[in-house]
This record gives C-alpha cells, structure tokens and sequence, in this order.
C-alpha cells in the first residue's frame, strides 16, 4: 500500500523535559521519524518543550515549536498550522495523554486533523488497565489477579481480598509513577492515596503480587495489511518486581525454551490486533513462573517506548522510522532494511550477538532516599554493550557505567545489598561469589534466575585461576581467555599485580586484540551496507576501514544528573558539522537513548564502552587523524590525557589549555594576572587545615572535593560547627593527595554563565545567560534568562570583554565555558571549563547561534578569512528565552527538595515569549509547574528574606490569595500591614503547619531557609509539598519569578512562534 496521498502537512508531539522515565530516547525517535517524514516529502512540525534535544533543532523538521506541552498551546498551533494529522507515538506518556486530551476536547475534530499511529480507542485499550483486562479474556491471555480502585475506600477492601505483597499500579502515568509495592497495609494505604493522586483518571490497578516471576518484553511491529514482526525479546536479569527501566535486561531472551517463545510470539500479535493496533510499533510485557512456565501478561505501551530504543540499536532495526512510515500509510513489505539495503521490513531481525542494558543511577545526589528499586522507576540513564557471549556483553556494560577502571572491582560485600533489589546488587553479587557464595545460595537469595548467576561464576572462576597462577595468565591463551570474558586491562592488573599499561602493552606484544564486527540485523546472512560495530575476541578480523580524513568524536556515555542530553546534542551538531567540511566521523558511546548512537548519524558508529582501554581499540582501528573530547562533557576530557599519552592526536584545545582551565591554581594565576577578581579561595586536606584558613576567608564558604562533577557533595557552610560536620560526613572524599577546596561565597551575587567559541585569530561570544536564583544553587539546577534581564548594559559589556581576554590568554581552541558571578558591581570569575557545557544548547536555540558548527571551525584551526559570516552577534532577536529545571522528587520522597550547590535536576525547559514575564510562564508550565488560580500561600521564612517577601505577600493578597505563615514570619507580616494565620511549626505541636498543608487549604509553598540546621527543621514542609504536588518555592529570587509568571497566566494571554533557523556561516 503506498503512502496516504492525502496527507501533506503532520504534527508530532515530543515527550518534553527529561524525566526519570521518559528520557533522550524520545529525542531519539521523534529525531528519526521526522528525518523519515521529511524525506517522504511532507511538511514536519514539531512541538517540545525541551531546548536541550537534537529534536528541536529548526533543520530537523519544517518548523519546530518549543512550546509547552499543554492542550491551548496545541489548539493555538494546530491552528496556525492546520496538520493533515497529528503522530502522538513517539512522545512517550506524554503525547499519549495530550493526544486523548486533544480528542475529548473537541480540537481534533474542530480543525480536521487526524491521529496516526494510535487512535483513541487503541490508546484506552492500551493504557486503560479495566479495558486491557477484557481485551486479555478476549483472546484467552491469563493475568495477575487484580481490581482496578477508583476511591480510597474500594481500595482498602481490594487489599484485603488480594492480600500482601501487593502491586499498584496507576493509570496513565509515566515509569511507574505513583506505583509500588506494599509489603503491609500501613504501606500499600499510603501508596494508594499517592497512586490515585498521580494518575490522570484516579484510577489504579492492584494486583496480586507475582514476585518473583521471570519477566519478558517484546518490542513488536504491525501494519494495517496485519504483518506482524517480532523486532526483539528482551529478558530481565531482575525477576518481576523491579521497574523494567531498572532492570538490568539481555536481549534476545536467554532462558525460554523454543516451543516458550513461539507460543508468547504468538498471544502477542492475538493482543496486537484484538488492542488494533494497525501502524507502527509497540511492547508488551509478560511474565513466567520459573517453575511451572505458568505466563501471564503485566501490561502493554501501544507507542515507541524507552524499550524501543533498546531494542533498536540491540538489533540495528529502525523501530521509529519504520513506525512513522507505518503510520503515514506504507506497509512493512513495502520498506527496505536500511543495513541490509536488500531485505524487507518484514523480515524479523536476528543476532549473532548478546545485548545487555544496565541502568545508571543517582541515589548519591539525593541523601535519606531509599535504595531500594521497585515497580516505579529510579534510574536516571543507561548504557548498553555488545559482545558475543552473554559474559562479554554484560562486562562491557559494566565497564560502560563509568564507576571503576576494573569495571567490577572488589568492595566489602553486604549480604543485605543482595537480599534485596538496589542500584548495587549487581556488584555485590560479584563479590559475594568471590567470597564464596555458591550459585544455589544467590538464587535463593535473590530468585535471579541460576543461568545468570552462573555466567558470573565463570568469570569469578577466572579470575582466581588469573590470582592462583599471574605468571600462567600473562601468556597469550589464558589472557586471550580473560578478554574474551570481558576481564578489563585494570582488572588483570590487579590481580597480577602489574600496571594497566604493562597489561596492554603485553597484549599488543601476544597479538591478543580485539576485531570489530558489525550490527547487521541478520546474523551475518546477507552483506550489511551499515558501519555498526562492536569489539569482541571470539571472532577473527573480518575487514578493514580506509584511513581517509576520519575524525573520532568522543559521546558523553550514560545520561547522569549533571551530564545528560545536552551533551549528545553537541556531539550530533558536531558530526554533522564535521561532514560538512569533509571529514568522515567515527562516533564512539555507549548510551542506547541518543541520537549520537543512532547507526546514520556518523559514518562509522562504534558501541563501546567510554575507557581508555576501549577507545585505545577504536583509534587504531579506525586509524583517525584525531579525536575530539570537548562535546561529551567531562568524561571525554577525563580521558584525554591517556589517549594522548598512547599516540593518539587531539583536536582543538591542547592538553596544557585542558589544564589551564582546570587546574584551580593555574587558573587563578591567569586570573590575576589579567586582574580579574576571584573569590578567596584555600585547600585542606583535613578539618584541622580547614579551621586554620577560616579566619582568612570568613563565612559563609562553599566546600567541595575535588574531580567533582554536577555540584557533588558540595555545601554552603556558616559556622565552624557545620564545617566541622561536613568534614565528618565526607572524610573518605579528601586527603593530602585530594583535599577540600574552599571558597568564599558570593551570598546573593548575581551569577551568569558565558559560552563562547575561539579560533586562531577571532573569538565569538554565543550568549550571557543570567541565573534567575541568586549563587548559591548549582548552575544546572537555576533557571536562567537570555538576554539578561538585571544586569546592567555596560556590566554585560564588560563580561563579554574579559570572557574574550580569558580565552585568548588561556588559548583554548574550541568552546569555552564561564561562570561569573556579579556582586556590588564588581564582576567575579568563579571557573572556566574548556568545552561545550550544558547550556550551549538553551543558548543555540534562544540566539540562532551555530555555536557548535563553529566549535568545529575553530577545531580544526579555521581562520576568520575562511568564515566570512564573522563577526556574529548573539544580541539579535526580539524574543526573551527562558530556561526552566525538572526535579525527580517525586522519585525519592525521603530526600529534601531543597536547592544548594550540588545539582540535583534531570531536565530542563524553555519559554520564548516577547516579553520576560511570558516567557517565565511558558518555562515554568513547561517543567510541569501549575498556576493556582488562588486560596491559601504559606510562608516560612529565614529571618533575612522576611523584609524581601513582604512586598511579594502585598501583592498576593492584591490577587485575591490569602496569608498563612510560620509564627514569625505571621507576624513579621501582620506588624507591616498584611494580615496572615499563624501556625506552629512541626516541633510546636499539633495542629502545625504541615497538617494545614495536607488539610487541602494550600496552593502553593514559599519556604527560604539556609543553615543544616534550619534546613533539617523545616524538611515536614517540603516534603508535604513534594506529595501533594504543590508548588515549593525555596528561593527568594524562584519566589518573584514565579509571581510574575503567575501573574501573566492569569490574561490568558500568550502567542506561539517556531525557532528561527540557525544563523549560517558561510
């Protein structure tokens, strides 16, 4: 059936801010669908409110809206638009439920517009647990015995009928949101409420618990012709029990027997055309008894999922393209393999090979949250390797985590740490069989499944045999055999005690190397015309690349809080711009998720683990004139120094700058040597130290190890005593070899961040962004607006000269980034790192400036004679841009959601509007902040803010909002003329302040507080709000924005425009 003639002009919804999940693999889907859409010659607009996405790049579709994700943003750009259609399959949760909502709401309908992809019925039999449930007895498919509740009251008597351990499972919510498992009833009520909060319809599923349980997923394809494909079976190594984000999972499945597969294929394409799904792609999980084979059916996502991109590059089959194309009216038969160029779509992809995903988490960054992993999802990214064998595949994914050199070192195991599910079960596993513990121990232990347990046991059997006999195992065969079970150089080393560069060098004298072998989808049975490839030692060298103008660029690895998306988006920028100016790209990373692993983004795409012992494999085999690490972040920086140390070339900023910029010393010597300001600053290796520099610096200090990235276990300290506490927390992060560094803070300076591109002889500033919440809250975590809103004219005019004058003495080559911080007029430079940084992308989309592509230029030594686009400003349009967070508090409601210098959000937004005030409201709807159109705000507030917030109250009440307010700030108010309630804090007894907060009279929370102390009494307040959803405002500054975002949410009024084309160079 060729393509639906009729439609000319589609609109895809994106999936938003990132989020714990729903992350960069939907940048990865929609990224893919509108290059196949566009290519097919329709008209693509895109709508997302993420800045940070390949996706709302303006050459990525006809016209990209970055608008937020609300039904009367949608009504306004479907009407200016006018869509033949609308695909709400490749924005994750969120589109499927705007796109419900479009159609409830009569706006599809009013303007004509079609839904491709899933239409409201297949969306509610999907999505909708009671109709799924009657569509299962339709076909005869048995699942957990279960009640769908819609009051708190019929589910306290599901409970008690289905017993514990229980199951709970919202309607309509993203990664398991509002979900879990109540061991008890005190639990499972507590859950309940929460559950029936979050879900959209106040419905949740309960369902008897089936822990335990094997648990499967099939990532399938059907047509409107009724072909039906199996793209990939994905098998957790985690039994049911454990979010399938949070998994660990093995693709194809390992433990099913043939005549097994065979009859789930076939329930799953029964439940296929009974849900009628017709056009594009969709999973279903299943679940067996280990014992009995007994199956049954857990749920279904009738839209590309995060396990779609898994499964996609898992198998090289493009399960988003082919969906979009699906859904526009093609047939699977109809649709080349784009490995292969000669097999059809409907040919079911087949591995020769073993996939592992293992999930990344972020527990540190949020202390007092449990972790513990259950049915709702915590993990904020992932990695993915490739190998062989099962072993290979799962040590390359390890390695991939980034944790260790040895990938698995040895730690002191805790028996508790396997017992149960959490972030580190895998590692303590490990462990415990090197102490002992036999196979049939941890089955019991853990009901993992005894096949992966005993794939580690064989590489634990090693490496004793490696310890019992080094001499034996530095031969060719024994260490042939160890890289063959995914043993890293490091790892050897230690257990024969030599260096991880006598390892190699061994190695390279043996001959023991890795080949690559290439992702055909196949299993070898036809010619791949894709350059996919993964390393292994059980396979001879097949081929080789042609050494011609290849440049390697160096990805980010797994999404974590202060190195995500933005990052891939620098990398994917880069490869093009590269090609551009006539180069071949070997892209080298290990997150499925990404754009960047996409296998037609490069021209060679290798998926391998961010080590110096695989990249050093990677290089030669690729025989590059160069590597780039300033796009990934600073993993690549990190790795620099050895890749160059083994011969290998870097372009743009050299080592010497790497380290100008990085080295706190070094740095401040420039500093004053061009006579910058800087904060006062010391080191310490111990508290005794610390104490001794007080006097010097004075409080408040800023305290962090150092190597950190993303803020971590940094703290703003007052006193003595907090400094002396921090010390005692952190006493493992410092030493004479990694002492603390401490500097003066800035209270209430005005803080910016400055990205800026130099070449040989020119220097362009991309953008001035100004952090909205004043220094003291990490980078990352501040919302911030371009052009800056308070800085003075001829402040920003000095910024812009001094970040010049920094770059050029450091002599970066490439991108540089800035932090400065403004106070009393006087302009402090706090760091500098020499890269692309995570606002690069905000700034890109906000200017139109090709802050990438000129990175590239400026890489590769390009002169202003060969840019006649130069001079650029960023200074252009008219528009204000503001960029917004996302937390995941919600995820981990025992930890505080208070702001500080460690970075603790997992996403970010953006707001345009021709004025600050509606670009603020766009920002904060963007990242899932409401406007209460009034009621009751509560104040708490440290005595230094209460003078700042009185006005901000007057105007509140002006609104129609009334006061209620802790009693000293109740009275601080009432004494200056606004009448406000008094309630007690928690420690005051009861009725307090919390028990208002949860009474529903609330609409939203202004909380200030600084000190441990302070922090710690008022944490009942924060996480009340966290459970309740309310707004939580913890910055004076937060507090005003908020205010006048409020304010112009309150007209009704805004405008939708699309982003401008990036300003060419040439």
């Amino acid at each position: 059936m060729p393509r639906r003639q009729e439609l000319k002009r589609v609109l895809i919804i994106g999936s938003g801010p990132i989020v714990i999940g729903q992350a960069c693999e939907f940048d990865y889907s929609g990224t893919q669908a509108c290059k196949a859409l566009m290519k097919e010659g329709l008209e693509v607009i895109l709508v997302n409110s993420n800045p940070a996405t390949i996706m709302t790049d303006p050459e990525i579709a006809t016209r990209v809206y970055v608008e937020p994700l609300k039904t009367p943003f949608l009504e306004k750009i479907i009407a200016k638009e006018r869509p033949d259609a609308v695909i709400p399959t490749l924005g994750g949760q969120t589109a499927l439920n705007l796109a419900l909502a479009l159609h409830e709401e009569g706006i599809l309908e009013k303007y004509n517009v079609k839904l491709l992809g899933a239409d409201p019925k297949v969306i509610r039999a999907a999505e909708d647990r009671e109709t799924f449930r009657g569509i299962l007895d339709k076909v005869g498919a048995k699942y957990p015995a279960s009640e769908m509740v819609r009051t708190f009251e019929q589910g306290v008597e599901a409970g008690d009928r289905l017993g514990y351990p229980i199951v709970l499972r919202p309607n309509y919510t993203l990664g398991g949101g509002g979900g879990g498992i109540a061991y008890s009833p005190e639990e499972y009520k507590t859950m309940l409420a929460t559950g029936l909060h979050e879900s959209p319809t106040s419905e949740v599923l309960v369902e008897a618990s089936i822990l335990g349980w094997k648990e499967f997923e099939l990532e399938v394809m059907r047509d409107r012709a009724g072909t039906f494909v199996v793209v990939c079976t994905i098998e957790n190594f985690d039994p049911c029990g454990v979010h399938t984000g949070d998994s660990i999972t093995v693709a194809p499945q390992q433990t099913l027997t043939d005549a097994e597969y065979q009859s789930m294929r076939d329930e799953a394409c029964k439940i296929l055309n009974e849900v009628g799904v017709e056009t594009g792609g969709a999973n279903i999980q299943f679940a067996t008894h280990p014992v009995t084979g007994q199956r049954v059916v857990i749920e279904m996502n009738p839209r590309v999922s995060r396990s779609s991109a898994l499964a996609s590059k898992a198998t090289g089959f493009p399960i988003a393209k082919i969906a979009a194309l699906l859904a526009v009216g093609y047939t699977l038969d109809e649709l080349r393999n784009d490995v292969t160029k000669v097999t059809p779509s409907c040919y079911e992809p087949a591995l020769d090979y073993v996939v592992t995903k293992i999930p990344r988490f972020a527990f540190e960054k949020f202390p007092g949250a449990k972790d513990i992993l259950t049915t709702q999802m915590k993990s904020v990214g992932e990695v993915m390797g490739i190998g062989r064998t099962l072993q290979e595949s799962m040590m390359k994914a390890l390695h991939s985590l980034e944790g260790h050199p040895e990938g698995v070192p040895e730690i002191a195991c805790e028996l508790e740490k396997i017992s149960f599910p959490n972030s580190r079960r895998i590692f303590h596993l490990f462990q415990a069989m090197r102490d002992g513990k036999t196979v049939a121990e941890l089955a019991e232990l853990t009901q993992i499944h005894p096949y992966f347990l005993e794939k580690i046991e064989d590489v634990i059997r090693l490496e004793n045999e490696i310890k019992a006999d080094p001499k034996a195992a530095l031969k060719a065969p024994q260490l042939l055999r160890a890289k063959r079970f995914g043993i890293s150089d490091a790892r050897i080393a230690k257990l024969t005690e030599r260096s991880e560069d006598e390892i190699f060098n061994l190695r390279r004298e043996l001959g023991v190397k890795a080949s690559f072998q290439q992702v055909d989808t196949c299993a070898a049975e036809f010619k791949s015309e894709t350059p996919y490839f993964y390393s292994t030692y059980w396979s001879a060298p097949t081929f080789e690349l042609e050494p011609k103008n290849v440049v390697a660029v160096i990805g980010s690895g797994p999404n974590r809080i202060g190195q995500g998306i933005e990052f891939d988006y620098s990398c994917v920028r880069g490869v093009r711009a590269f090609q551009r100016l006539g180069h071949k790209v070997a892209m080298i990373n290990s997150n499925p998720e990404t754009v960047s692993t996409d296998y037609d983004t490069s021209d060679y795409l290798f998926f391998e683990p961010l080590t110096l012992e695989h990249l050093t494999d990677v290089l030669e085999f690729a025989r590059v004139d160069g590597f780039v690490s300033q796009l990934g972040g600073q993993t690549p920086i990190n790795l620099t120094r050895g890749l160059l140390a083994r011969g290998f070339k870097l372009l743009g900023s050299s080592m010497d700058v790497i380290d100008l910029a990085e080295d706190r010393g070094l740095f401040a010597k420039i500093c004053r040597e061009l006579n910058l300001a800087i904060p006062k600053s010391a080191m310490a290796a111990d508290i005794d130290e610390a104490l001794n520099v007080m006097p010097e610096l004075g409080y408040p200090v800023i305290c962090r190890p150092s190597f950190v990235l993303g803020g971590r276990r940094m703290e703003v300290i007052e006193t003595d005593g907090e400094l002396v506490s921090y010390f005692e927390r952190h006493a493992e992060a410092f030493g004479p070899d990694r002492p603390c560094l401490i500097d003066q803070f800035l209270e209430g300076a005005l803080e910016v961040d400055v990205d800026l591109v130099r070449g040989p002889d020119w220097c362009v500033i991309g953008g001035v962004v100004e952090h909205i919440e004043a220094a003291g809250v990490h980078s990352g975590d501040s919302m911030g607006v371009l052009p800056p809103q308070r800085l003075k004219d001829e402040t920003c005019e000095k910024i812009e000269q001094l970040s010049i004058q920094l770059a050029n003495r450091i002599g970066v080559l490439g991108h540089l980034n800035l932090q400065l911080a403004i106070k009393d007029d006087v302009i402090y430079v706090l760091e500098a790192n020499p890269r692309s940084s995570r606002s690069v992308p905000f700034i890109v989309k906000a200017t139109g400036m090709p802050l990438i592509d000129l990175g590239v230029h400026a890489t590769l030594g390009m002169r202003k004679a060969e840019l006649p686009g130069l001079p650029l400003s960023w200074r252009l349009g008219d528009q204000v841009a503001v960029k917004g967070v996302v937390f995941p508090f919600k995820k981990f409601p025992e930890a505080d959601s208070i702001l500080g210098p460690e970075m603790k959000s997992t996403g970010e937004s953006m707001g345009r509007g021709e004025s600050y005030p509606e670009a603020l409201m766009k920002a904060l709807l963007s990242s899932q902040v409401t406007f209460p159109a009034g009621g009751e705000v509560f104040f708490s507030l440290r005595e230094k803010d209460k003078e700042k917030m009185l006005g901000l109250a007057k105007e509140l009440v002006s609104l129609g909002y009334t006061i209620s307010a802790t009693s000293g700030t109740a009275k601080y108010m009432q004494d200056n003329g606004v009448e406000a309630l008094a309630l007690r804090k928690v420690h005051e007894g009861r009725p307090h302040c919390v028990d208002r907060l949860r009474s529903g009279n609330v609409s939203f929370v202004i909380n200030t507080t600084r000190g441990r102390k302070s922090v710690e009494a008022s944490f009942d307040i924060r996480r009340a709000c966290i459970d309740l959803m309310l707004p939580c405002l913890t910055e004076t500054d937060t507090a005003e924005a908020f205010i006048l975002a409020l304010k112009n949410a309150r007209t009704g009024q805004f405008e939708v425009s699309p982003l401008s084309n990036s300003i060419a160079l040439q």
